[in-house]
């Protein structure tokens, strides 16, 4: 890819012939498509995570959904419109909007008719007591500015590039993210967090997908959260997409 205007291009002609999955990980869109829109030489960090975020912010969705941990379960409505995404939970009511720009994003808390920043003391709270945090509903590291491409592999029969993302400071949960970018697509098929002892905290990747409307949405999302030092897995939130 020469350059990120070209990539979208060949975005939109794969869409025109083929199927596309969007879906939430919060925003995360996945639009398989059948033409590569990363050609060789293999492209930069840095153009892979500009493509990711520009497809981002093209999406028209509005969609019901749910955060599930055991038996808990956490129903919200999913609105996107172009670059701002709409979070609305209940029990109680709680609107957060994500604008996504070129160089960052933001999290807003609205209430009522009025908007105010999120607070970034606030980012590593978990969201109604499941293993999304307010930093990851943020999306902050794909605006990291030291990445690097560790390589290609493969997610769920998809090709894709491996990606390492260092966070630039320790306001960040994470020290480090590791992502899987779809070669076909941009989509990010799995995201790993790691935390400030370089010991693999979270994980998200895409389970399973839907058809709505003669398009292909997520229908499962998994989160899993590590105990820390180990490979056991401690506990799981689901993220679920309905009609």
């Amino acid at each position: 890819m020469t350059n990120v205007r070209s990539g979208a291009l060949l975005l939109s002609s794969a869409l025109r012939h083929s199927f596309d999955i969007r879906h939430s990980t919060f925003v995360i869109c996945l639009a398989f498509g059948a033409t590569p829109i990363f050609a060789d030489p293999p492209p930069s960090a840095k153009d892979i995570l500009a493509s990711v975020r520009m497809m981002e912010s093209r999406q028209q969705i509005d969609l019901q959904g749910q955060l599930r941990q055991n038996d808990v379960v956490i129903p919200f409505r999913l609105a996107q419109n172009g670059p701002l995404i709409r979070y609305s939970f209940t029990n109680p009511d709680e609107v957060l909007e994500l604008r996504l720009g070129e160089n960052s994003s933001r999290l807003d808390l609205v209430s009522g008719r009025e908007t105010e920043k999120f607070p970034a003391s606030k980012f590593n709270q978990r969201i109604r007591g499941t293993g999304v945090t307010y930093e990851d509903l943020a999306f902050k590291f794909l605006y990291w500015p030291t990445a690097r491409v560790l390589g290609e592999e493969k997610v769920r029969t998809r090709n894709c590039w491996k990606l390492q993302l260092r966070a630039p400071s320790r306001e960040s949960q994470y020290s480090n993210v590791l992502l899987w970018i779809d070669k076909g697509s941009g989509a990010l098929m799995r995201m790993e967090g790691y935390d400030w002892n370089a010991q693999l905290a979270k994980r998200f990747e895409v389970v399973s997908a839907q058809k709505i409307e003669g398009r292909w949405f997520l229908k499962q999302m998994r989160v899993e959260e590590f105990q820390p030092g180990t490979s056991h897995v401690q506990a799981r939130t689901y993220l679920e997409i309905k009609r």
